[in-house]
């Protein structure tokens, strides 16, 4: 019995049978040409000796999670044996000078498959047997755009009980819009065959899953100035968090939509909305706090006409019967008002846990004093910082010397320190040589670091 599209690439997987049709996409119930089109199943020995020199794999990508309404992109491309390429003709070639073993040489170019030779020799148009061949497995003739010559793969994708075919290069790219497809994850599979003397070749599958939703895929990042660590969801109070929303939007569905964002920070302050992607927010207590975040975007959509049930004036949207009769009808039309017009609501939703800790916040050097050296100490001169900060206590001391407009390090010392009661400690660095210099001192501890900055003249031992 002759092949289905649904037996050649359902791969195992449940036929769909009830499903709403993808815009340019076919039912898989259409017949499938084998004999153009060999179907070969996973483990066959055929696909060991389906390409020259090795095995082709083909990598599947995908945008997804994709809103439902928008188009989602599959890009696949393929991957051929070492030392081989694609030239600008579409043929497959050996690279120049790749291996020992690579039969180009610098001087000719040797072809793993030259379909421009075997378009030519045929004369592609006249060549009754070969022209037949420029088909897809269901018979349907490539589209002849510029360039189509050049393309020697063809590329069946697979979802929802449905295919679609193209030809391509050594990658393809397309976009289907996912308004009729259900939400929930759904498999993409793709079949591609190269082309041949007298039939196409298989040389790979691939599969990948997407995501279509109708919750809007948001990330937030967080940065907080004096944050060490800003994937730990660990932050200082009494300091600023910048919060920045992306909206995972890849075909610009969203572009004409009204977007909001309602803040609930979790520490008793309240709901917060704003129109824009960044906001900030201060934590002025320690402890765990849970962080929400709802986005909402106003689609504007096209109408559709209702069948009014009740008879309305043309430029009414809703009637009512006088206020002395005993029933009123009301009856709202969903119309393509320009002013107005018709809009669907979408939501996104992000949550996440936040710890807030006391942290360092601030750190001052509140005195510089020259430390008096022996003779045979003079090579260098020792100062002594007197650094204090404000917050928790630190657990390491780094001090950075530069050069005078502070852009170019000279030397960078970091050491554990033990700080018991409050935030004061002396620091103690050398200088060899006289002049000016940059003095950067951060202190830090588990979560958090902040820092001060100072210059200092250093005259033959003396410091100013």
């Amino acid at each position: 019995s002759s092949l289905g599209f649904q037996d050649v690439l359902s791969q195992g997987r449940t036929p769909v049978t009830s499903y709403k049709k993808l815009q340019g996409w076919s039912s898989d119930q259409n017949k499938w040409n084998e004999e153009l089109y060999p179907f070969w199943e996973d483990g066959d020995p055929r696909w060991k000796d389906c390409w020259k020199g090795g095995r082709v794999t083909a990598k599947l990508d995908t945008d997804s999670p994709a809103l439902v309404g928008s188009n989602m992109t599959f890009v696949v491309t393929l991957q051929f044996p070492k030392c081989q390429k694609e030239d600008d003709d579409g043929n497959i070639i050996y690279k120049r000078n790749c291996t020992q073993d690579s039969p180009a040489s610098q001087d000719q170019q040797i072809y793993v498959y030259n379909w421009t030779e075997w378009i030519d020799s045929c004369g592609w148009e006249n060549c009754t047997s070969n022209h037949s061949h420029n088909v897809f497995p269901d018979g349907r003739p490539f589209p002849h755009y510029p360039g189509w010559r050049r393309r020697n793969f063809v590329y069946v994708f697979h979802t929802f009980g449905q295919y679609y075919e193209t030809i391509g290069r050594s990658s393809a790219m397309f976009s289907v819009n996912t308004a009729n497809i259900t939400l929930g994850k759904h498999m993409m599979v793709v079949s591609v065959y190269r082309r041949g003397h007298s039939a196409y070749v298989p040389v790979a599958r691939v599969r990948a899953i997407y995501i279509v939703t109708d919750k809007i895929p948001v990330f937030v990042s967080m940065f907080q100035k004096h944050d060490r660590n800003i994937s730990d969801s660990i932050f200082i109070k009494d300091s600023p968090i910048t919060f920045d929303v992306k909206i995972h939007d890849p075909s610009y569905y969203l572009n004409n939509s009204a977007i909001s964002y309602k803040w609930n920070f979790g520490d008793g302050s309240g709901l917060f909305v704003a129109s824009s992607s960044t906001t900030s927010h201060t934590y002025t207590l320690q402890g765990n706090f849970t962080l929400n975040l709802t986005v909402q975007a106003i689609i504007p959509v096209p109408c559709r006409p209702v069948t009014p049930t009740a008879a309305l004036p043309t430029s009414a949207v809703t009637t009512r019967a006088s206020s002395d009769s005993d029933s009123s009808t009301t009856v709202e039309l969903m119309e393509d008002n320009p002013d107005e017009g018709c809009h669907i609501y979408r939501n996104g939703y992000y949550t996440n846990g936040i710890s807030v800790v006391e942290g360092i916040l601030e750190v001052n050097i509140i005195q510089m004093m020259s430390i008096q050296m022996t003779a045979s100490q003079a090579e260098n001169s020792l100062v002594d910082f007197v650094v204090t900060c404000q917050g928790s206590l630190p657990t390491d001391v780094c001090t950075v010397v530069s050069d005078p407009t502070c852009q170019v390090s000279k030397s960078v010392v970091c050491d554990p320190i033990i700080v018991t009661d409050e935030c004061s400690l002396t620091v103690r660095r050398a200088f060899e040589e006289p002049g000016t210099y940059c003095i950067n001192i951060t202190l830090g501890d588990d979560t958090s670091q902040a820092l001060a900055s100072a210059l200092i003249s250093i005259n033959g031992g003396e410091s100013t």
